[in-house]
């Protein structure tokens, strides 16, 4: 049984999807205006080991993500420019191709980590009209008023608003003005209430607009993830209008925990009063990665991206490890020490995979590793794994019972096709490309080179030896000094 902690409830319980072994499952994506950063991406990561988790237990999982390409303003106060709009001014680039760029650049960096792509990938610029007609249906239901800039939600007509975040919709208001997130606009009843669209100001032109009962204008950010649910896995959406009665509870919503108490606070306001149902059984949310005493923010420019860590010398796959080092509810400091660690960690694990390979004489092309019965102490550490990672996706755990593997089959001498296989059952889970390690055999030339090599370490000739290392390595092998001799190993190309 898989246990999740559900923000919403604040506890964890055992996790029952709404349609047999069919998990819907939402994930908020990026505002595609800048680069994501490894701030953003401990967020998409646990979000893929939540993804990968449900994969292994055996659920066929319907992944939505949205692209937030329009409507995200620079303020939380629905005040400010849209911050697509403005990195093209910044730019001196069309709107459309800045967020086709950074969209791009996105999922790459995305598959450098090794995370999975989601089933369907909903930019909100394509959901114009389903926008509208949610937005005409809140309206019809007395949720909503027109102000100069037009149309709000009102959040004190929702009874439940504020219970993702704990709070009564009073206690939400007071929260909200006394940490100044948000100002009150003269036109604006409540602190809380929020922009369904907004109308094009009659002094500036916008390069994303359009047409709307109420005016020209655009979606607000919150209506976009809202919407993107609704049609894709709530179903209450068909040829472009909006069908309350067809909407359905989505089993799965994850994002950061900065989220919780405006976007998804506003989310479930908006499909909960457009629908009258249950918006989502569980909501998952992970915590901040931070430098020292402050979180990653673009806003304060204190960013690092995927490509800094690559120039740095550190695979992508280091930071995607270092990130299982604290469960997903935690916050996670971030250091250069700390992904040097990750990195060597991450070199042991693949030498291990090399070792197996080698010991056993393994064909790569044998993955088979879910039909293997494995030997009692295996199939007990495969317990220990999949009771960690089982237990709201203990990452931490998890990975000490892989340590435990690794230290195990070098004392205990294991059967290396077996162990290897169950190091692949494990990476399912956590992604780290053991599968794409091959044993390439070392020319017999590079075999004489490291003969030569130990000869002359018995002379003591340590600067003939070491430069015959060196010649090794510019092939792309690299050598490990042992009792038993020394061990020529290929270097490892792994993102």
């Amino acid at each position: 049984m898989i246990s999740f902690y559900n923000s919403l409830t604040k506890k964890k319980e055992t996790f029952n999807p709404l349609n047999g072994k069919e998990v819907s499952f939402y994930t908020c994506g990026p505002t595609v205006y800048s680069y994501a950063h490894i701030g953003n991406f401990r967020t998409y990561i646990f979000e893929d080991i939540l993804k990968r988790t449900l994969l292994f237990q055996g659920y066929k999982v319907n992944h939505v993500m949205n692209i937030t390409d329009v409507g995200h303003l620079t303020s939380d106060a629905d005040t400010g420019e849209d911050k697509i709009e403005k990195a093209a001014q910044t730019q001196k680039k069309s709107a459309f191709e800045i967020a086709e760029f950074y969209t791009k650049a996105f999922f790459d960096d995305c598959q450098k980590l090794n995370i999975l792509p989601p089933n369907t990938v909903a930019p909100a610029t394509r959901l114009i009209k389903e926008a509208i007609s949610l937005i005409q249906a809140l309206e019809k239901k007395g949720f909503t008023y027109k102000t100069s800039d037009g149309i709000y939600f009102d959040t004190s007509k929702f009874k439940d608003y504020g219970k993702l975040a704990g709070m009564n919709f009073e206690t939400l208001n007071q929260t909200l003005k006394a940490g100044a997130r948000i100002e009150l606009s003269p036109e604006k009843k409540n602190i809380t209430d929020f922009s369904l669209w907004k109308l094009s100001s009659p002094n500036e032109k916008r390069q994303m607009e359009w047409p709307s009962p109420w005016g020209i204008g655009f979606p607000g950010w919150h209506i976009e993830c809202a919407v993107i649910n609704l049609k894709y896995l709530g179903q209450a959406f068909e040829n472009e209008k909006f069908f309350p009665e067809k909407a359905q509870t989505i089993d799965i919503h994850a994002g950061g925990s900065d989220l919780i108490p405006i976007h998804h606070t506003n989310e479930i306001a908006q499909v909960e009063a457009a629908t009258g149902k249950k918006f989502v059984n569980f909501w998952l949310h992970g915590e901040f990665l931070i430098l020292k005493d402050f979180k990653m923010s673009k806003s304060k420019g204190n960013m690092i991206l995927i490509d800094d860590l690559k120039k740095q010398g550190f695979s992508p796959l280091a930071f995607r490890y270092l990130t299982f080092n604290a469960h997903y509810r935690k916050p996670l400091e971030f250091s250069l020490e700390a992904l040097k660690n990750a990195q060597e960690s991450l070199n042991n694990i693949y030498d291990f995979i090399l070792d197996c390979l080698n010991d056993g004489k393994i064909e790569t092309s044998i993955k088979k590793e879910t039909d293997v019965k494995f030997s009692l102490p295996l199939q007990k550490i495969k317990e220990d794994f999949e009771k960690a990672i089982y237990d709201d996706l203990n990452t931490p755990q998890a990975l000490a019972v892989f340590w435990k593997l690794i230290k195990d089959y070098y004392q205990k001498e294991f059967n290396p096709k077996e162990t290897y296989l169950l190091a692949l059952l494990f990476d399912k889970i956590f992604g780290l490309g053991l599968d794409k390690i091959k044993l390439i055999t070392p020319s017999k030339e590079i075999q004489l080179l490291s003969k030569k090599r130990e000869q002359l370490r018995k002379e003591e000739k340590w600067e003939e030896a070491d430069k015959i290392r060196k010649e090794i390595e510019d092939q792309g092998f690299f050598l490990k000094d042992t009792k038993n001799g020394t061990l020529i190993k290929p270097k490892l190309n792994i993102n």
